[in-house]
């Protein structure tokens, strides 16, 4: 289904940005790598959630990696997608029948976080910018 302008479609207002988030076992480990392997930079790190976000080539398209104790091997990544209202996005969602994981949450007074699940449990997740 089209929108009737850029970023919008559905109901839900894009802002054009999409992070990729990612679990770890070893963030410096892994910052290093994807640093040399892949040339990504750092643009945002919250050490006390052991949390980095690194752009990648392609504009509004990052990476973030979040370190955890056990590692998913299959089906960990979560896509989160960038939204201007997530209490908007949520209530389409919603309103389609789409189950989410608990409550939209505050991170570090900085982002507005929503974790929700298609059909067949795969994990999305919205995020507002706290202005």
């Amino acid at each position: 289904m089209r929108g009737t302008s850029e970023g919008q479609a559905a109901g839900i207002e894009y802002d054009g940005r999409a992070v990729c988030a990612l679990d770890v076992s070893d963030l410096e480990r892994s910052l290093q790598w994807y640093r040399e392997a892949l040339g990504f930079e750092v643009v945002h790190r919250l050490d006390s959630w052991g949390w980095a976000e690194l752009t990648t080539p392609l504009p509004g398209i990052n990476i973030g990696i979040g370190q955890v104790e056990q590692p998913q091997t299959e089906g960990g990544t979560v896509i989160t997608f960038g939204v201007r209202d997530i209490d908007a996005a949520r209530r389409h969602l919603e309103s389609l029948g789409t189950r989410f994981d608990g409550e939209t949450r505050l991170v570090a007074d900085e982002v507005r976080l929503a974790t929700f699940y298609d059909p067949d449990g795969n994990t999305f997740m919205l995020s507002e910018r706290v202005k």
